[in-house]
């Protein structure tokens, strides 16, 4: 599975959670606006996490209508950083394919994200992301109106990660790459997850921590979201790789 890290230096390099595949009830359904979910303990000393059902309803809501998951990511807007104005743009595969596709295969991505190859298999990847359950919205990330990182914003609550440490309602994901060799390595990464960071957390008055959950080899990565006012929370198993289970809290970040 793919990652979900900084490259090198302080520019990440990530990937998204791999999906654990479906998981029977153990402990009988429960209501849920989004389906049946079923509350797992498998460690007593652990919080309880979700592990969600989805009803057809909301698999209906598509990348372009998630103003119930993500709050219409598209109308966030710019913000000043330290390094720039930065916006996330949501993703179109007809226009930003070709710059997608050269940044997966540059050999410092493609070691975490894992989508080196044909264009064909970069399509495939975004397509997944926008027109798959709406729990997850990709983007461009344009700074000083430049195109330089590609982003994945989601639903931490409704992903299978959900299922790895103790989810509250409203998590809510980060993956990001920075695009060009020349960016990384000289803090731009970290002052870009700060400002996405707060900008989820200005935009989405539900969310309470943002997460992020980078390979623990991409030791880059996971400076730059120490750096970033994020703390370590715990190693984790995912699909593929041993991460850093990253958080950012909303009642710390005044003080992170």
């Amino acid at each position: 599975m793919p990652p979900t890290d900084a490259t090198a230096g302080t520019g990440p390099a990530p990937a998204h959670p791999g999906s654990t595949g479906p998981r029977a009830d153990t402990t009988g359904p429960r209501n849920s606006p989004f389906g049946r979910f079923t509350v797992e303990d498998d460690d007593p000393d652990s919080e309880d996490t979700l592990d969600l059902h989805l009803t057809a309803e909301f698999v209906a809501l598509r990348a372009g209508e998630t103003a119930g998951l993500l709050g219409r990511l598209a109308a966030w807007g710019p913000v000043a950083t330290p390094v720039g104005a930065f916006q996330l743009v949501p993703a179109r595969i007809d226009h930003d394919l070709p710059l997608v596709h050269r940044w997966m295969n540059d050999p410092a991505v493609s070691d975490f994200w894992e989508l080196a190859g044909s264009p064909d298999r970069t399509e495939a990847h975004l397509r997944a992301q926008l027109h798959g359950d709406g729990h997850c919205a990709p983007c461009l990330g344009v700074l000083d109106g430049i195109p330089m990182s590609y982003w994945e914003i989601y639903r931490a609550d409704l992903d299978p990660l959900a299922r790895r440490y103790p989810a509250r309602p409203h998590d809510t994901g980060i993956h990001l790459l920075v695009g060009a060799a020349a960016d990384r390595g000289r803090g731009l990464g970290s002052a870009l997850l700060r400002a996405v960071a707060d900008l989820i957390l200005d935009r989405r008055p539900a969310c309470a921590r943002v997460v992020a959950e980078p390979d623990l080899r991409n030791t880059p990565s996971v400076a730059a979201f120490l750096s970033a006012g994020f703390r370590f929370a715990a190693e984790i198993e995912l699909p593929g790789k041993r991460a850093a289970l990253m958080i950012r809290d909303r009642v710390l970040r005044d003080v992170m």
